[in-house]
């Protein structure tokens, strides 16, 4: 890392730039009374108005530039509906095509727009909005330029005096350009949204420097780092459920269309770049397969051992099958990247609501056990109601999302299928190419394990459903005995014990089988998924006591992984217990998700230890993994003395942010996570 970096890091994360945050309100346009407010035209009229309210600011030394100034939340808009809002109605967690208005520069897409308005003029009044928009980001990127060019800083000037108005003659123009659309779109409200294949579409401009001799490999790297290190300079003013939760995601790696890999030196500055600087921003995805080497997994592992809580990997060999068992084109599904937490999504084409709603297996089966067990003659029978139960809750979901809303987005629109060509704002779903909804299925593990007792302890008759039902409504109290032999003596998932395992396979077929046939007033379908999100606090405070010996509110595992508090027979049990079920029929996404204590993993052999079990999970068909290597004293120390640990980073649930700006209950949940050694 040079100097410069270092510096600007220091600054950063220092929060120094926080005191150059003024409280200035937006000067037009957001009264939130003003019939137009969500409307296509107002929505244009936002972006202008919080763009107007940012005065140019640069910190020490930068050379990418534009830092958010104004400390303020965002105004919120008016909507007058009772349709169901993801995201508060914010079209949020898709991701657009950053490459068009990169490689075209604004101005060229400007007469994009022009051509399309004489096309259709019928929409003329929605593509003078898009101009509009485009005006506001030029006209704010001018005023940066001005800035610049009075302080003296010239080189800022002169990019700025080419891009975003130009298509990029460098690889700091490119990440430039980036810098100020992302800005733009966060600041317009629709944050959450992730950065993508940044290897491959920055990767011609980045080449063509190396090329030439205008950058070597070292200054590309520094180049890099700047742009990584403006993903934090604002996050805090965009936070999601916990501070960390921004939806700063992008992936490397994976295939083209045509299935060639297509890993390059890029994919590799990204991860040099994260290990170096071991910032929370951008969190980093990359694709792996069947033919991925070994030395890929040992590079990528090297940030886990940082305690980055990742790369999160994704096995191509299942999602893109999988995705293709739900209908989307061989073509696109290739091309696929990860949400803001592990979600899979298509680039421009797709503006699936990846997250809309979930299903609490754990929530089903506890049902069945207090309503229908004791009516329940043999296993069979049991099964077929916890089926039943799963249907029931899924079907649920259509009438809830029947009808959805978002607010009209003129700057995503132009980053997105249908945007400029058919001058349709993608607020309307039907644009885009897939529209489908993603449905988290939680708490799978204690769901198989709760049936795994109840097989083991009612239908072999060592108890009566009343007395299972007895203990679980005394949340165990005066059945200690009981709640011990159901966490040591009972079969667990994660311990490659086919007994338990098979129920979460049996879980995970009945879910998908209940989400096939639905679909959404857009046509499109659900797509169940393994992730959890917060859920793992949320689901677990609604349910009572289970057989599998967890006590009313207890904790829930995050995302795919074991419960909490058994013992384990180590991580290559718990990646066979977790590879088992067919899960590209679950593919929404949702990693399993493994905690390694610190001091095992510390040192080379470690490294090619932690690599080889990734590569294991791989082979093996895992859909999603991500590691998080923890120090338990650690973790209890930051909770007495958090102005210590300022910096440590951990894996939350589908993101990394610093453990000491967590709420409690996120706190508690990662130190009672499990520590493997490898």
């Amino acid at each position: 890392m040079t100097e410069r970096i270092k510096t600007l890091k220091n600054f950063i994360t220092e929060k120094k730039h926080h005191a150059l945050r003024t409280d200035k309100l937006p000067l037009e346009g957001l009264d939130s009374d003003a019939p137009w407010n969500a409307s296509e035209k107002g929505m244009g009229i936002y972006l202008k108005s919080m763009l107007a309210t940012q005065d140019p600011i640069f910190l020490p030394g930068e050379r990418i530039a534009v830092t958010r100034s104004t400390r303020f939340t965002r105004p919120d808009v008016k909507v007058n509906t009772d349709a169901h809002r993801p995201e508060k109605g914010w079209v949020c967690n898709i991701c657009p095509d950053y490459s068009y208005p990169i490689d075209r520069g604004l101005l060229g897409v400007k007469a994009d727009i022009e051509a399309a308005k004489k096309r259709l003029p019928h929409r003329a009044e929605y593509a003078d909005v898009l101009l509009d928009v485009c005006d506001s980001i030029l006209d704010f990127a001018e005023r940066y330029r001005a800035e610049a060019e009075k302080l003296g800083l010239n080189e800022i000037a002169e990019r700025l005096s080419r891009v975003p108005a130009y298509a990029p003659k460098s690889y700091a123009d490119a990440l430039q350009s980036l810098r100020i659309i992302h800005f733009c779109l966060w600041i317009g409200g629709n944050h959450h949204v992730v950065l993508g294949r940044f290897d491959q579409y920055m990767y011609k401009y980045l080449i063509s420097d190396l090329s030439s001799g205008r950058l070597d490999r070292e200054e590309a790297l520094e180049l890099t780092e700047e742009f990584f290190l403006s993903c934090n300079k604002d996050s805090d003013l965009y936070a999601g459920l916990q501070q960390g939760d921004n939806g700063q995601s992008l992936v490397i790696g994976g295939c083209d269309e045509n299935g060639n890999d297509v890993y390059n030196l890029l994919s590799e500055l990204v991860l040099e770049a994260s290990e170096e600087l071991c910032v929370i921003d951008p969190k980093i995805n990359l694709r792996v397969n069947g033919n991925t080497p070994a030395e890929r997994y040992e590079r990528a592992s090297r940030l886990t051992l940082k305690g980055l809580g990742f790369p999160q990997y994704s096995n191509d060999d299942v999602v893109i099958p999988g995705l293709v068992r739900l209908g989307y084109d061989l073509k696109d599904a290739r091309n696929y990247v990860v949400a803001a937490c592990w979600e899979f999504i298509i680039p421009r084409v797709g503006m699936d609501v990846p997250n809309i709603g979930n299903v609490s297996l754990l929530g089903c089966v506890n049902t069945v056990i207090k309503e229908k067990l004791s009516n329940c003659p043999d296993l069979d029978s049991f099964l077929s109601e916890v089926s039943v139960e799963i249907k029931r809750r899924c079907a649920a979901l259509e009438d809830i999302f029947r009808h959805i809303y978002f607010r009209p987005a003129p700057l995503m629109s132009i980053l997105m299928d249908g945007g400029v060509d058919q001058l349709t704002d993608v607020s309307r779903l039907q644009t885009c190419k897939y529209h489908n909804y993603g449905v988290h299925g939680t708490g799978v593990a204690p769901a198989a394990d709760s049936i795994a007792a109840v097989d083991a302890l009612v239908f072999s008759g060592l108890m009566t459903a009343e007395q299972l039902n007895a203990a679980l409504s005394a949340n165990f109290e005066g059945y200690s005995q009981l709640r011990a032999n159901m966490l040591t003596k009972l079969p667990h998932v994660g311990n490659n014990d086919d007994t338990a395992d098979k129920y979460m396979r049996f879980l995970f077929e009945r879910f998908a089988e209940s989400l096939d046939g639905m679909t959404n007033a857009y046509g499109g379908i659900y797509r169940g998924g393994t992730g959890s999100a917060n859920l793992y606090v949320g689901h677990a405070v609604e349910e009572t006591a289970t057989p599998d010996g967890r006590r009313a509110g207890d904790y829930l595992p995050a995302n795919y992984s074991p419960s909490l508090g058994i013992k384990l027979n180590g991580p290559m049990s718990v990646i066979r217990s977790f590879t088992k079920p067919d899960l590209k029929k679950t593919i929404n996404g949702g990693p399993l998700t493994l905690e390694f204590a610190a001091g095992t993993v510390r040192d080379d052999e470690g490294l090619v230890k932690l690599a080889s079990l990734v590569r294991s999970f791989v082979m093996l068909g895992g859909h999603q993994l991500q590691l998080n290597v923890v120090n338990r004293d650690a973790l209890l120390d930051a909770r007495i003395h958090p102005e210590k640990y300022r910096n440590l980073i951990v894996r939350v649930w589908g993101w990394s942010g610093y453990f000491v700006e967590l709420a409690p209950e996120f706190q508690e949940h990662i130190i009672k996570r499990t520590e493997l050694t490898v």
